[in-house]
């Protein structure tokens, strides 16, 4: 561990998102892994994409071995003051919006939902018609 822990604010702490800078946040504590940025077993995208939010769900989400967590302690340099870090944001959808994932127009998306309805009950009844006459 380091010999003088400091107290970081996560504006700072997140200004470090580079490859030759790079820090992390983990359960309140700060990590500075540049010099594990070329050894980590995902390879650096996965400590970049952990900057700029606390990456204590990353990190835990992914069951790191025990090695791994003893490994933590020498890149430790300090806490982060866990009043500066922002709440975690949820996705909530639109009451009044369907889901769109392709951001096909409105327009096209509400015809689709009459127009295959009606395909559907169109090919039932070919195929009714055509079994009938075949057993006629």
């Amino acid at each position: 561990m380091a010999s003088d822990p400091k107290n970081f604010v996560f504006e700072d702490v997140v200004k470090h998102n580079k490859t030759k800078d790079c820090w992390l946040i983990i359960n309140g504590k700060v990590y500075d892994v540049t010099p594990f940025m070329e050894d980590h077993p995902g390879g650096d995208e996965v400590l970049l994409a952990a900057t700029g939010k606390d990456a204590t769900d990353d990190f835990e989400d992914v069951g790191h071995s025990d090695d791994a967590r003893d490994m933590m302690h020498k890149y430790y340099i300090g806490e982060v003051d866990r009043a500066t870090v922002p709440k975690k944001r949820t996705y909530v959808a639109p009451a009044d919006r369907s889901y769109n994932p392709d951001k096909t127009s409105d327009f096209i998306v509400k015809i689709l939902q009459f127009v295959v309805p009606l395909v559907i009950l169109g090919l039932a009844f070919a195929v009714r018609s055509y079994t009938k006459e075949k057993s006629a």
